[in-house]
């Protein structure tokens, strides 16, 4: 809760160089390249600091990588103003109405940004819950969670949960991957940001959760190691 107080702090007190700026750049960048972003951290901290891009003059940037840069910075500011909230679906569907807001995505009158996907979708050969199952699923999965005690390794199990059911059209991974974020501050937790380094190893933890877990948290611990050493940097 302490580190959570300090991000609230940098974020009122806009500053700049500090862990909160320093998050809000690696987050974003790392968790839309998992997502096929092409930006590049640079360009992702150029728009971050000056709400300007810069490209190589043969290089062009794809407009919804650089709507949905701006958009996960808006969202994390959301995410740290409700952290310390109960976990809620109206609160999940926020996440995603900030993050696919303006989008391409958003003019398909399909898509339904904010809420929960129409058509069913599949996460590379796997099967997701069905459109019609999808709020019940969530329903049964956020009285489970919000009635556990709260750890390291539930915060994790409930991301494959959310994973599994894949209640968006697009967009469940960053959204997931926020909640993780908020879930940790929330409980003490120091959170994480996976690295787009390390997203073969994360898919792979997805995948076989059900039967090695171990996968998935040791690729979550090495990611909050990381987050860690940069915490201490800033608050030794």
């Amino acid at each position: 809760m302490k580190l959570l107080e300090q991000l609230r702090d940098e974020k009122n007190m806009r500053l700049k160089g500090g862990l909160y700026h320093q998050t809000q750049v690696q987050f974003a960048y790392n968790t839309n390249r998992i997502e096929g972003s092409r930006l590049s951290e640079e360009q992702t901290r150029y728009i971050y600091e000056t709400n300007t891009i810069h490209t190589a003059p043969d290089e062009a940037a794809d407009v919804d990588d650089i709507v949905e840069t701006t958009n996960h910075f808006t969202c994390f500011d959301y995410m740290l103003d409700c952290a310390d909230e109960l976990l809620a679906e109206e609160m999940i569907k926020e996440f995603h109405r900030l993050l696919k807001s303006n989008t391409s995505d958003a003019k398909k009158a399909w898509f339904h940004v904010g809420d929960y996907k129409e058509r069913p979708n599949m996460v590379g050969d796997m099967q997701t819950t069905l459109p019609a199952n999808v709020k019940a699923e969530m329903s049964v999965l956020l009285n489970d969670y919000n009635n556990a005690t709260k750890s390291f390794e539930s915060i994790v199990e409930f991301h494959f949960e959310f994973e599994r059911i894949h209640p968006f059209q697009d967009g469940n991974g960053r959204v997931g991957r926020i909640i993780m974020f908020k879930e940790c501050l929330a409980n003490g937790i120091i959170p994480f940001v996976i690295p787009d380094e390390h997203k073969l190893f994360y898919y792979r933890g997805l995948r076989e959760f059900n039967s090695e877990p171990g996968f998935l948290l040791d690729t979550c611990r090495t990611a909050q190691d990381r987050y860690m050493k940069l915490v201490e940097y800033f608050y030794p």
